[in-house]
């Protein structure tokens, strides 16, 4: 979208000057921000997520003055000539609302008065800025790792130090600041290998075949980069589920393919529906040329985890179909409803015989991020590959070799998690303590969220059976769906931006994720401490009430 508009600047001058993409669109939406600016189109982005921001951030032109009084040679890079891909590219998790969040908080510190004493961040699955604690042993062996003099500290327990030996041992000149390999240090994909070869039964599992990556998504954006190629309608199409995590949209964004969307059943616990894949890829196959189909299991924001047939059936469509598969298995420590169990994609693969196991090609993938470590700022992760062509498997490794290497930290703590203390060595006890201290209250807080939000009329949620969020649906009244556009928001937006203002609980509308038409729905995490999370869901409780009688 472009728009094209007509602002005063701050001499007085009036100029014309066009915006293209998410930028168009926040300024059009916006009203404020920069003084006497009048849009030319509508938009559906937020008024007031825009609010507070400079000129500059809102993208529009920086008036400036030669010394001699002419005119300055205009920028080489502008809004105009940038990659058209980039401004295609929207990320809801990190975007308006969080922005706005974060001027509130300044706001405050700066003693402004607001109907709130402080913002509470639901928004994203950061576990430590929630307030978990880490492991004590992962945080040991770091330490070590960054600082081997402690290894003479007799207050740390000699199975960490023993790790952290291994460790640097594999690196070069023993230190965590050196390049290791691409494809990461040798013998922590030999411990990710055990780790997956265990996980799944006894199924074989190559070294070779485990590549370290900067968390799980620096693996699916490069699994992607090799995926994508074509033209018009030979363009390459990947399936992705609706609602979806926004990596998934942005990469595809930024890499000129084409998103195929297939829809969750939300009346059905957000199951996944083989129909509904079909329904998807035989509309898409008219423009693009589907190559890819992405799972995100425990789902993200859906919470849903997908039992074993579910899992055969999507790999009989796979075969079926000539797709790539791709496994985003992040979650796969957070299940927390009864009957309820994770599946590997490549363990149910192999167990379903040779016509499947050697023949569906599969990505899969995992990361430090989530789970019981929430270890999120290391940036730590791996993905496997199967079935994998050599000569594409070549091109992987050089286009890996050119980030030169996953952070090291990242790999040592990646490591940890394959190879935690075992029964007998001195962390053991401690570490399965607060392993399952963890996931326990983990559990609870699934629980509570569900229960809560279903006491509020308007409000429906699905169990939270898995992963770190619930994504509630949202009634909205009318009055209010038109008032939100005339200023230009999604109703979603509308609801959670004054949510925002009103209780300072920063929630990501349904709209950024995905959803049917005519419904809505917001995310929160369920990481804030018990008694955090409690008043996070009385506020929103209130919130809704309230909002529902001012807009009925």
């Amino acid at each position: 979208m472009a728009a094209a508009t007509i602002g005063r600047l701050s001499t007085g001058r009036v100029v014309r000057f066009s915006l293209t993409g998410s930028r168009a669109e926040a300024l059009a939406a916006s009203g404020v921000g920069v003084p006497t600016v009048r849009s030319l189109t509508s938009s559906p982005l937020s008024v007031r997520a825009m609010s507070g921001l400079s000129a500059t951030r809102c993208g529009l032109p920086k008036e400036s003055v030669a010394e001699n009084g002419a005119s300055p040679r205009g920028k080489v890079l502008t809004i105009d000539t940038m990659n058209p891909t980039v401004k295609m590219v929207e990320y809801a998790v990190r975007g308006p609302i969080v922005q706005r969040a974060v001027e509130l908080e300044k706001e405050l510190s700066e003693g402004r008065k607001k109907p709130f004493q402080e913002v509470i961040k639901a928004n994203i699955g950061d576990a430590h800025a929630m307030g978990q604690q880490p492991i004590t042993f992962f945080r040991q062996v770091l330490a070590l790792c960054s600082y081997p003099e402690l290894l003479n500290d007799s207050t740390f327990p000699e199975d960490a130090k023993s790790r952290a030996r291994r460790i640097l041992q594999s690196c070069g000149g023993n230190s965590m600041g050196a390049y290791s390999a691409s494809q990461g240090i040798d013998c922590v994909r030999q411990d990710v290998a055990r780790y997956v070869q265990q996980r799944d039964g006894g199924v074989y599992c190559d070294p070779d075949d485990i590549y370290l990556t900067t968390g799980a998504s620096d693996g699916i954006v490069t699994m992607l980069k090799l995926l994508v190629c074509g033209e018009g309608a030979n363009r390459t199409g990947v399936m992705i589920s609706i609602p979806q995590y926004p990596l998934y949209s942005a990469a595809l964004a930024e890499l000129g393919a084409v998103q195929i969307n297939y829809y969750l059943n939300e009346e059905a616990c957000w199951s996944l529906d083989i129909s509904e894949l079909q329904r998807a890829l035989d509309e898409a196959r008219s423009h693009c040329n589907p190559r890819a189909l992405c799972i995100i299991n425990p789902g993200n924001p859906t919470g849903q985890v997908q039992n074993r047939k579910c899992i055969e059936d999507v790999i009989r469509f796979a075969a079926k179909e000539r797709l790539f598969l791709m496994a985003d298995e992040v979650y796969q420590d957070n299940v927390y409803a009864d009957g309820c169990q994770f599946h590997s994609f490549k363990k149910v693969l192999f167990e379903m015989g040779p016509e499947y196991s050697n023949t569906v090609e599969l990505a899969s993938f995992h990361s430090t991020s989530k789970c019981y470590m929430g270890e999120c700022g290391f940036r730590g992760g791996y993905m496997e590959i199967i079935n994998m062509d050599d000569d594409v498997k070549a091109q992987l490794t050089k286009l890996v070799s050119v980030r030169l290497c996953p952070p090291v930290p990242g790999q040592a703590l990646m490591d940890l998690v394959v190879n935690p203390p075992q029964p007998g060595e001195p962390s053991y006890d401690k570490f399965m303590k607060e392993r399952t201290d963890t996931l326990s209250a983990l559990a609870d807080k699934a629980k509570l969220t569900e229960e809560v939000l279903n006491t509020v009329p308007g409000i429906s949620c699905n169990p939270v059976q898995g992963a770190m969020y619930s994504f509630p649906r949202i009634s909205i009244p009318e009055k209010a769906v038109k008032e939100a556009s005339e200023k230009g928001q999604q109703p979603d937006m509308f609801y959670c931006m004054k949510l925002l203002e009103e209780t300072g609980i920063c929630l990501v509308p349904g709209s950024g994720f995905g959803q049917k038409d005519r419904t809505y729905h917001f995310r929160m995490t369920i990481l804030p401490p018990a008694d955090k999370l409690k008043i996070l869901l009385s506020k929103v409780k209130e919130f809704h009430q309230r909002f529902t009688k001012q807009y009925s």
